[in-house]
């Protein structure tokens, strides 16, 4: 199996107002996020590639467009927790490259959270 990834950066604020008021997350605050998007191919095109790498700027795109310096409770219908941007961004993904096999979304250096089908 051939995978590929490619990492995405943007900055954002959310505030997880579901959670207790003790709890840091409740606060209003921001990260800079980076999304990697994996894509994965038992066999290569006739280029070599999984995917060219050049064919994922829609992705960087939307990314900009939509989530980057915005406050994303104001943007996701769920939850803006890692778990379910990592998810939006599966699907997001995934209905363009069918090779999109992982997003994985990091808050801080520290973190990641994955999805995974």
């Amino acid at each position: 199996m051939y995978r590929i990834t490619k990492e995405f950066h943007f900055s954002a604020s959310h505030q997880l107002s579901h959670l207790p008021d003790d709890h840091q997350c409740a606060r209003l605050h921001g990260h800079n996020y980076v999304v990697v998007v994996e894509l994965a191919s038992a066999t290569l095109n006739a280029d070599g590639f999984v995917r060219d790498y050049g064919e994922l700027k829609p992705l960087k795109t939307y990314i900009d467009d939509t989530f980057d310096h915005r406050h994303l409770n104001d943007v996701m219908s769920e939850v803006s927790t890692g778990e379910n941007m990592a998810r939006h961004f599966y699907e997001w993904c995934a209905a363009r490259w069918p090779e999109t096999s992982a997003v994985k979304v990091s808050e801080t250096p520290k973190t990641w959270a994955e999805y995974r089908p």
